[in-house]
């Protein structure tokens, strides 16, 4: 299966707009994933590598999330131009990919698709050196120190969102200043690299008292480039968050490849119009 392949969208040969099936299944490679994220990993302590990090990083009363609306969606590519830019990333690297898609009855849409942040993420599953790990707040991370460029992780996930650094990263940094300044260290060649929902931004953030999802500082860098606000972040366990007030308005978000229980904390608003029950 070429890469392209891979990329795509399952599409149900029969009805009249996308069904529920068919907007999920982003990924044929997700069945082997799950194959994969069954194989236990034991570190040389004798444990589960991805637990070595249980306990470590962000504040477990949050629970961050983010909203992307398809329709306002107009596939522009700030939002990855941004995090480039933030994540002081190579042309080539992109932690938030947009793809044009289209329904089974010929309306094209923009998919944007960073990490989805999943409660269960294969990509944690499968790091022999407990590299991935999830912090308290359910932001999906890196320990570059610990990574040793396996790509387990790449192959795991199965939203084909996992990047790896193939060359060492010396050139000036094309998208900035223009959306936005470097704000992270370069990682080294041969790691593994991801989305973090920017948590630089939101740990520095709330140290500063300032609410990620309302103050741009604190806020991901995708969400606060987008020019029709079609990305909404926030706090999942706070009803009164962004992103929580939006979803309570929203009869049936979705998230991507929901059959796979990996339970994404990345929910969309589908194509207006789009068929929303299971085929």
């Amino acid at each position: 299966m070429s890469d392209e392949a891979i990329k795509k969208q399952d599409t149900p040969e029969t009805s009249s707009g996308i069904s529920r099936r068919g907007f999920l299944a982003v990924t044929a490679s997700a069945v082997g994933a799950i194959a994969v994220s069954q194989i236990p990993i034991i570190s040389t302590s004798g444990q589960n590598a991805s637990q070595d990090h249980a306990g470590e990083g962000g504040d477990s009363r949050y629970k961050w999330g983010m909203l992307i609306d398809i329709n306002k969606c107009i596939g522009c590519n700030y939002c990855t131009y941004a995090c480039q830019a933030v994540n002081d990333l190579p042309e080539e690297i992109e932690y938030n990919v947009v793809t044009l898609e289209t329904t089974t009855n010929g309306d094209e849409y923009y998919l944007s698709r960073p990490c989805l942040h999943c409660e269960d993420p294969p990509c944690v599953h499968v790091c022999p050196v407990g590299a991935t790990y999830v912090r308290d707040d359910g932001i999906v991370t890196m320990d570059y120190d610990l990574c040793i460029g396996c790509r387990y992780c790449e192959v795991a996930c199965p939203y084909d969102v996992r990047r790896f650094n193939w060359k060492e990263h010396v050139e000036p940094n094309q998208f900035s200043p223009e959306f936005g300044f470097p704000e992270v260290e370069r990682r080294p060649r041969g790691v593994m690299e991801k989305c973090t929902f920017c948590e630089h931004r939101i740990d520095a953030g709330l140290e500063r008292g300032l609410v990620p999802g309302v103050d741009e500082a604190a806020t991901p860098a995708c969400v606060v480039a987008c020019p029709t606000g079609a990305r909404v972040f926030g706090d999942l366990n706070d009803p009164h968050s962004p992103i929580s007030e939006v979803l309570a308005e929203v009869p049936a978000p979705i998230r991507l490849r929901e059959d796979l229980s990996t339970s994404p904390k990345v929910f969309y608003i589908p194509p207006a119009g789009a068929e929303t029950e299971e085929a």
